[in-house]
């Protein structure tokens, strides 16, 4: 061992055969194996050995420069993974051009105007040439003096800020920029850490890069908070002032640019001294960046400050039915996540106007008719049958006190409207509109349909059937037809409720809503193409960009002649029948009336080319009315009367020629099991003692009652008035509803068949009554004037 130290103290460069700079002696190769083996035992690298004693080097390890570069070059490293640690939390580029905070919701009318927002938003998002020129430089000069110099974050500001908090000691000036502000708002949480002040700072960086100064600024005054539930400045301009900002004084726009740093410290109807003194504050600054002159200033800080405060325009609900509507139709169209995260905008299709004018025919009826023909709530929508598009809907009297819609979600019986389908079906299979059918006592295994008025007319064409309602016709092309081609037709134009196969089903008595009653008759105007109703054409996110459009295509439900055909008999039945009150002056009307059981329901569907517009009277707890469904037509006409006006008057189609008519639907025509002809007169022999008569043909519950005739449907005597009487009516016990299976006893019941019974009352009827007639249009005059209630 001592030898070997006193050759290292020769030879310190290394240990190999020769030296480097040193003598040219060297160890035999067997003791130089066993020194290496000696130092691999005592853990020392030759490496390490490697000094040169003339120049006196270190090892790299302990040098300054070395550790230097060191920490520099790692500060480097972690400063970039730190950047990049920040970027993978941050919402992508795109999401920079949003102009919605996450949680709110705008649903807008079609023409542009807001009908609800929910959420934290503005009511009117306003474009920055809009906003009055002094009202944003005082919001620059009280939040950022270099918001034009600075690309996100301003370090000059940061320093100023931190001096002028130093020496009034507290916080006074804040050093974020507006571009920080509005990350914040949009992007980020409001909890003080400094990870999300790392994301603001870099968030500003990037959206500097995306969007210009002038964007930035108009995304911030419309969604900056400033206190009392208001949200961008044409929000606080109302609520504090019950102005728009273009009416705003100087003095009024400082105070409310002094609101953004703390709205609750600074708010004037809360605390009206520091309201001032910020005001104040913020017109010094402007002063100093030479936006307005000493003269200005000094008149503004002298303006005392005057409040008129008004509650935000945003929690104002215009049109609160179709607005939950629309609410409830949107996961159809948007994923649940899209949902989740919010800002959407949606785009709808409702007329303002139109609306308007339907809450107020509603409104009008129940206030008026409804009062003393014994109903409580009413329900229109009106539709535009070319492309679906719902323009009004009122589904109900106050929707404040019952938000239950019963334009979608009340399921009723549709009366006499829905022979509008039977007989559509007749016609497509190839009847003629003058095919004949005899109105007489019929009885279909032991099902045994009444018209309401207990009259029989005898022979009789469809035309004229569909015109007075007459029930027992409707049965008996029911019958001819068949239940499912019935059925797939009315699917086919628009009814998605469930529609059972029974005879009473040409009576109405499978229940639906109005919007797709509605929506269906809309196929008769649009020679029958059927488009589906909605509410909404487009829906965009918080960038602005639509990720939704509506794309409902028409489609063919009934052949184009038959659905003129149809449209030729329906105007009859405006023109010469039921639904006369509906007549509109200038152009012609097409629909057809309703009146479900005891008058329970009150319809009317009516259209013009352009236009289907559905009504609906009655109770939510199904109690019966004393009403008929003129007042359904009435409603009807209020409406369109003036919703037309300034609209061009189209013409329905001709009436295509009948001869040599070919059908589209194959008929599958019903087999009963037994029917029974009686002639009319052997009525009163044969129908004594049958005073329980089946409920099933006006689709009520198959109890059977005892009750007087009264005057249910439209009556066309001249001296008709729609007050009446309520009769005395008595109930029996439930009995079981499959009526029209084969029995012992028939049974029977009177149902809604929209022609007028004989008067039971202290009136005299009509010689038009007496007959059976249904009127004509010369009565018309006294009887619009005996209809029209009351303003």
């Amino acid at each position: 061992m001592g030898k070997l130290t006193s050759w290292f103290k020769r030879r310190p460069t290394n240990l190999s055969d020769s030296g480097r700079g040193g003598t040219n002696e060297s160890l035999p190769p067997a003791y130089l194996a066993q020194t290496r083996q000696l130092l691999s035992k005592m853990k020392i690298l030759p490496s390490k050995m490697r000094v040169n004693r003339a120049t006196g080097a270190r090892p790299l390890y302990r040098r300054i420069w070395f550790w230097a570069g060191l920490g520099v070059g790692g500060g480097i490293l972690a400063f970039i993974y730190g950047i990049s640690l920040i970027d993978r939390t941050l919402p992508d580029q795109s999401e920079l051009n949003a102009v919605f905070r996450e949680q709110t919701l705008t649903i807008k009318a079609a023409d542009g105007t807001i009908l609800q927002q929910q959420g934290e938003a503005t009511r009117e998002q306003l474009q920055l040439e809009q906003i009055p020129d002094n009202l944003k430089k005082a919001f620059i000069a009280s939040e950022d003096r270099r918001f034009r110099q600075h690309n996100g974050v301003d370090p000059q500001g940061i320093a100023r800020a931190g001096l002028n908090n130093l020496r009034s000691q507290g916080v006074v000036e804040g050093g974020s920029t507006i571009t920080q502000q509005l990350t914040r708002i949009l992007f980020l949480k409001q909890e003080q850490t400094i990870w999300r002040k790392l994301k603001e700072v870099r968030l500003a960086q990037k959206m500097e890069q995306e969007l210009t100064k002038d964007q930035i600024l108009e995304r911030y005054l419309n969604l900056v908070y400033l206190g009392s539930g208001a949200y961008g400045v044409a929000d606080a301009a109302w609520v504090y002032f019950s102005k728009t900002p273009d009416q705003l004084s100087l003095a009024e726009m400082a105070t409310i640019a002094g609101l953004a740093p703390a709205p609750s410290l600074y708010a004037p109807d809360k605390n009206p001294e520091a309201a001032k003194r910020r005001r104040d504050l913020v017109l010094l600054r402007m002063q100093e960046d030479k936006v307005i002159t000493p003269e200005q200033r000094q008149a503004a800080i002298q303006e005392p400050l005057t409040l008129k405060s008004s509650l935000p325009k945003r929690v104002q609900v215009e049109s609160p039915y179709f607005t939950s509507y629309i609410q409830k139709e949107l996961p159809k169209y948007v994923s649940p996540d899209v949902l989740k995260n919010g800002g959407l905008v949606v785009e709808t299709t409702l007329n303002p106007s139109w609306q308007k004018v339907a809450e107020e025919a509603v409104a009008k009826t129940l206030r008026n008719q409804g009062r003393w023909e014994n109903f409580k709530q009413a329900a229109m929508v009106a539709i535009d049958p070319r492309n679906g598009e719902i323009k009004a809907m009122v589904g109900g009297k106050d929707f404040g006190k019952n938000q239950f819609n019963r334009v979608t979600q009340a399921q009723r019986q549709p009366g006499s409207t829905f022979k509008g389908f039977v007989y559509a079906t007749a016609i497509a299979t190839g009847k003629s509109p003058y095919d004949s059918y005899e109105d007489a006592p019929f009885v279909v295994d032991g099902y045994e349909p009444k018209n309401y008025s207990e009259n029989f007319r005898g022979s009789m064409n469809i035309r004229d059937a569909l015109t007075r309602s007459v029930n027992i016709v409707a049965v008996k092309v029911l019958i001819d037809v068949g239940f499912t081609p019935t059925i797939k037709l009315a699917h086919d134009m628009g009814i998605k409720s469930e529609l059972k196969p029974t005879y009473s089903l040409a009576l109405g008595s499978n229940e639906v809503n109005l919007l797709e009653l509605t929506s269906a008759y809309g196929s008769f105007a649009t020679q029958g193409l059927h488009a589906e109703p909605h509410g909404i054409t487009r829906i965009l996110n918080r960038q602005g960009k639509v990720i939704w459009s509506a794309n409902f295509k028409s489609k063919r439900a009934l052949d184009a002649d038959s659905a003129a055909i149809m449209t030729w008999m329906l105007r009859n039945v405006v023109e010469a029948g039921t639904g006369g009150a509906a007549q509109l002056d200038n152009r012609p009307v097409a629909g057809k009336t309703g009146t479900s059981d005891e008058a329970r329901d009150l319809w009317f569907i009516g259209y013009i080319p352009q236009m289907v517009t559905g009504v609906w009277l009655g109770n939510d707890d199904n109690r019966p009315t004393y009403g008929s469904s003129s007042s359904a037509a009435y409603t009807w006409h209020e409406f369109m009367e003036k919703a037309v006006e300034g609209m061009p008057v189209e013409k329905f189609p001709k009436r295509p020629k009948l001869d040599g008519r070919k059908g589209t639907i194959k008929a599958q025509s019903i087999k009963p099991k037994q029917i029974l002809n009686r002639s009319i007169a052997s009525k009163d022999d044969d129908s004594e003692g049958e005073s329980a008569r089946n409920s099933d043909d006006s689709g009520s519950s198959g109890r059977r009652r005892r009750r007087r005739s009264y005057s249910q449907e439209e009556q066309q005597s001249s001296d008709y008035t729609p007050r009446r009487r309520r009769r005395d009516r008595s109930e029996s016990s439930s009995t079981n509803s499959s009526s029209e299976s084969s029995t012992p006893r028939r049974r029977s019941r009177r149902v809604e068949s929209d022609s007028p019974p004989p008067r039971r009352s202290r009136r005299e009827s009509s010689p038009a009554n007496s007959s059976g007639s249904s009127g004509s249009s010369s009565s018309q005059p006294s009887w619009r004037e005996r209809l029209r209630p009351s303003n």
